[in-house]
């Protein structure tokens, strides 16, 4: 192994390589046990009735859930954002 240490960061892109990379029963004695979500948000958005119904047909469609379409979308939006 390359790292003795758990990395400290927020990036979950670095985090996954690392526990892509490495086992989880060689870091029992850094692990400890959190009570919230530590990568999740929540945000509330008010839509029409109407809205709501078709992203909820769309979803289906896709065979996804109203609220990871929403999330798809959203981060859709911003990569085209951050790419220009």
């Amino acid at each position: 192994m390359n790292e003795k240490n758990i990395p400290k960061t927020d990036s979950i892109q670095e985090l996954a390589h690392f526990w892509d990379t490495h086992d989880l029963t060689d870091f029992e004695d850094e692990l400890e046990e959190v009570d919230e979500p530590i990568f999740e948000s929540v945000i509330s958005v008010q839509l029409e009735p109407e809205e709501l119904e078709v992203i909820k047909t769309l979803a289906k469609a896709y065979g996804i859930s109203p609220e990871n379409l929403i999330r798809e979308w959203v981060v859709e939006r911003i990569d085209r954002t951050h790419a220009t």
